[in-house]
């Protein structure tokens, strides 16, 4: 079938006519299609069975432009094809943690999966104060997973270039090379910001020292060739209950570095912090929740360096530093003191990343719906005033960064003394 892009009623005919999805929908099953796609780049629609609801799927499909920017910015519709492979190999990585495919069309740029209608996409429940006392251990196992298991510490040279190669990205890697690191610091059409930090985004686009580090941090993300990264992995990239987390949208996945993906986590949980100065107005409601999400930010990397540092001791079968290599007096020590070396490493890089991705969503072309959905614009801008500190200040310090806690340390000091509302 030659590309089109489908509709609420040309989607139905599609999903009648694939014998895959036979394993979904009776044939005789009376299909009703919604179009969900609140995204930036694509088409999303939930396929329900109407005499029984919970026979369903998502169809998501792309289309050949980038559609926060609209149809004059043409966009590749590979980027279907990415996220495909990718959630083919999140689901031999971390079973349960990702959508299940079901089916998968090159020709027509989609994707048929799991629908997960008992999910929420994360940034909405946490804004409502919600807690998920699983989504530590299930945010880690998938980062652990999918990172270490693709990695030169567990793959032999062959077989992590053979994989690399399926995820060479270019046209989505160079959305974010300009959205995240270029274009906010500069002059750019498709940039916006609350009027309220007009004096704060001019200052971080004059700070040499800021962006000298962030070129840095610009350059990392485009040669550090460390991993299969999802690259999109912020809150709005995962749907979740009290018992299941599901990590959705890896279109933008592509080999890169491991502290992108960690960081941008870590990241999106403190912009939810500091939107509660304006969503919560008990305050001891809002300090017991903002102490929640330090803590997780906390126990995340905690949790992710104690895995991370226990699967590679377990499984060193990578080509970097083999098990041979360090078969010698006093080479289990020499081992040890590697992976702590590395994770410090990845620790100061998570927060250099993470940093940065806080000022592009204050500056850049798109925001995020716990801090846009402010609708004071002076409440909304206590919280991006605060985002624009934290992450000058996670991507300046991030070498003096020598645990979690001294990335939280700053944002506690920056939010110490706020005056809210």
């Amino acid at each position: 079938m030659a590309y089109q892009p489908l509709d609420v009623h040309s989607v139905i005919d599609y999903i009648k006519n694939r014998p895959s999805m036979e394993q979904i929908f009776p044939k005789e099953a009376l299909l009703s299609a919604k179009e969900v796609g609140d995204g930036n780049l694509n088409l999303v629609f939930i396929i329900q069975n109407q005499n029984n609801p919970q026979q369903a799927a998502v169809l998501k499909q792309a289309l050949p432009y980038l559609r926060v920017a609209g149809d004059s910015w043409p966009l590749t519709r590979e980027r279907m094809r990415f996220e495909t492979q990718a959630l083919l190999k999140y689901n031999e990585l971390a079973p349960g943690l990702v959508p299940l495919v079901y089916d998968s069309d090159d020709e027509m740029s989609l994707v048929i999966m799991e629908y997960l209608g008992r999910h929420e996409i994360m940034r909405k429940p946490l804004v409502a104060r919600k807690r998920f006392p699983k989504f530590v251990d299930h945010i880690t196992t998938f980062l652990v997973n999918s990172l270490f298991y693709t990695s030169d510490l567990y793959l032999t040279g062959l077989e992590k270039k053979e994989l690399q190669k399926q995820f060479i990205n270019p046209h989505l890697c160079k959305i974010q090379e300009d959205f995240v690191y270029t274009n906010p610091y500069m002059e750019s059409p498709e940039n916006k910001w609350n009027p309220l930090l007009d004096r704060e985004v001019q200052a971080v686009r004059a700070n040499a020292t800021l962006k000298l580090a962030i070129a840095e941090m610009k350059e990392a993300y485009m040669t550090h060739a460390e991993a299969l990264i999802h690259s999109d992995l912020h809150t709005g990239s995962i749907m979740l209950n009290e018992e299941e987390t599901k990590v959705i949208d890896p279109e933008f996945g592509f080999y890169g570095p491991m502290a992108y993906d960690i960081g941008a986590i870590l990241q999106n949980l403190i912009l939810n912090y500091l939107s509660h100065f304006a969503h919560t107005h008990d305050r001891t409601e809002r300090e017991s929740y903002q102490a929640y999400l330090l803590e997780m930010v906390r126990d995340i990397w905690n949790e992710f360096a104690r895995k991370f540092d226990q699967t590679w001791a377990e499984n060193n079968r990578g080509e970097l530093v083999p098990a041979k290599y360090w078969d010698f007096p006093g080479g289990a020590d020499a081992f040890a003191e590697y992976r702590h070396r590395y994770l410090l490493r990845l620790l100061q890089e998570t927060t250099g990343h993470g940093g940065t991705k806080f000022l592009r969503r204050m500056m850049g072309i798109v925001t995020v719906w716990d801090i846009s959905s402010i609708a004071d614009p002076h409440q909304r801008a206590i919280a991006e005033r605060l985002a624009i500190r934290i992450g000058a200040r996670w991507v300046l310090e991030r070498r003096q960064v020598n645990s979690i806690d001294d990335l939280i340390g700053i944002v506690r000091e920056e939010t110490e003394d706020v005056q809210v509302y």
